[in-house]
């Protein structure tokens, strides 16, 4: 009989690997549309009004 733990690790890793970039792709495509909806947020909290900025991700509160 062969041992197949390593080789289901090393699957393992591969399929980690795979959703991780999958992950940051995603974060980089959509994190300035989520820091934007962050800091809405924060203004609504904080009793600030936001202010859009020129790109996505540059909004403020004032």
């Amino acid at each position: 009989m062969r041992d197949e733990r390593g080789q289901a690790l090393v699957e393992y890793v591969l399929i980690i690997a795979l959703i991780s970039v999958i992950i940051i792709g995603i974060i980089n495509t959509f994190g300035g549309y989520l820091k934007d909806s962050i800091t809405k947020t924060s203004c609504g909290i904080a009793g600030q009004e936001y202010v859009e900025g020129e790109e996505v991700g540059e909004g403020h509160c004032e």
